[in-house]
């Protein structure tokens, strides 16, 4: 009996000490905390603000029969935001792969910087294509999106989990958890951008 318990005192400290595993320690640091949530929080007030004050004429303007108007954009923004997260809450439950992280070629920062990049162009999965989204109107899809922002801020604020050694491929390449939450910020930048594009279209209605 002394023996068995020595030999779980034995293994509980190998844990604690970290000589039971290989798993390094990436959970999320207290810079990374805040540069996450700055991000979220700044990308909402942008996102929210473009599609203020707007008639119904300007939000649904389209600078080209296969172009986007400024309410299809937001359409697409809270739509994808669900899409995203789903992707991370079903990464986390998975068992962590930390021999993955060799295969994340790119930092934070590179990261963002390229989802936000709007001279490289994508073509967007069709279910995140607003002919394919169901909202019934812009309030709907405001309110949605607001809804989904603050639980994932909530969430940054509050979470323990180890983002950083579960690990997803991406159509363009590997990224860890902490970077999927960064891409979902990036990824409402990156169309808060195309609304205003469409706002600066010479032919943009002027009321």
């Amino acid at each position: 009996m002394l023996k068995r318990s020595t030999g779980r005192l034995f293994l509980t400290l190998m844990v604690i000490t970290g000589l039971a595993g290989t798993i390094t320690d990436y959970s999320v640091s207290k810079p990374e905390r805040k540069y996450a949530l700055s991000l979220m929080k700044e990308t909402y007030k942008d996102a929210v603000k473009a599609t203020k004050g707007l008639s119904e004429e300007q939000l649904n303007f389209k600078a080209a029969p296969e172009k986007w108007s400024v309410k299809e954009c937001f359409y697409h923004i809270a739509a994808t935001e669900k899409g995203l997260w789903s992707m991370l809450e079903n990464a986390l439950k998975a068992s962590p792969n930390p021999e993955k992280r060799a295969e994340v070629k790119v930092t934070d920062e590179q990261l963002v910087e390229m989802i936000k990049d709007r001279t490289k162009k994508a073509q967007a999965p069709e279910p995140f294509q607003p002919k394919n989204i169901s909202y019934k109107n812009l309030d709907e899809a405001v309110d949605d999106f607001k809804t989904s922002r603050t639980a994932h801020i909530k969430y940054m604020k509050t979470s323990t989990e180890d983002m950083r050694n579960h690990v997803v491929q991406m159509p363009f390449g590997y990224i860890d958890c902490y970077q999927l939450y960064l891409m979902i910020g990036a990824h409402s930048n990156r169309h808060t951008q195309q609304m205003n594009e469409v706002k600066a279209d010479p032919a943009f209605p002027k009321e």
